[in-house]
């Protein structure tokens, strides 16, 4: 974590210091999390991954004379990869993913991957982007067309969302996974110890944590509770 915050400082303060636009690679939301808490309320500092509901995100520092919207222009750090598959065939987030770390690319390079019925996005970086046009030819054993757009072009699938109305005891963490997931409360202490539980990006260890509204919690293996 140390070595990831000094190289995010270094990048972002080089930007402040020039008075010129930077960015980091791409953010898990555990690593934004630590991001929010090094920089604090810094002004200039968004989080943008090429669309509104994007997962993982850069952390860009934008100074007085851009706004925003210059992030979803051409010179955006973020690129969007149109892939085009046979409609048969059904590739997922694993095949797309493992066949980009097999040709070598660094994971901070690589945002959000949205797999939809015969068509793909993958949101990269700018420099990544020539290469992976060259050389993602197949997701597993589906075969590509790829093509660059605009970011305005994707047309990302929303996640299919349940929604659950209960009553808790409490807001303990514990009791939040039992009603969300519909798990016992003895799964869900093991899960939690087991460290597959996370509120707002950060993992959790503690059964009793208390959970507050606007909370986003995930339980790996089962899904997501916002």
């Amino acid at each position: 974590q140390r070595m990831l915050l000094a190289k995010l400082w270094d990048k972002i303060q080089g930007g402040i210091r020039r008075n010129i636009p930077a960015h980091t690679g791409f953010l898990s939301p555990q690593e934004q999390e630590l991001a929010r808490f090094l920089f604090g309320n810094e002004p200039g500092l968004v989080f943008f991954g090429g669309y509104a509901d994007a997962e993982r995100r850069m952390l860009c520092w934008l100074p007085e004379y851009l706004s925003e919207e210059s992030l979803w222009e051409e010179s955006s750090p973020v690129k969007c990869i149109h892939c085009n598959f046979y409609a048969g065939d059904s590739p997922t987030h694993r095949d797309f993913l493992g066949s980009l770390m097999g040709c070598g690319i660094a994971r901070e390079t690589l945002g959000d991957i949205s797999v939809g019925q015969e068509e793909a996005f993958l949101f990269v970086t700018e420099e990544i982007a020539p290469y992976i046009l060259q050389t993602l030819t197949s997701a597993g054993r589906t075969k590509l067309s790829t093509e660059q757009i605009a970011l305005s072009q994707a047309n990302i699938q929303r996640p299919a969302v349940k929604e659950i109305r209960d009553t808790v005891s409490s807001l303990r963490l514990d009791s939040i996974l039992c009603a969300g997931f519909r798990i016992s409360r003895s799964l869900a202490c093991s899960a939690i110890a087991a460290g597959k539980a996370s509120i707002n990006g950060l993992p959790c260890v503690k059964s009793d944590k208390a959970v507050a509204q606007g909370d986003k919690i995930s339980l790996r293996g089962y899904g997501k509770i916002l």
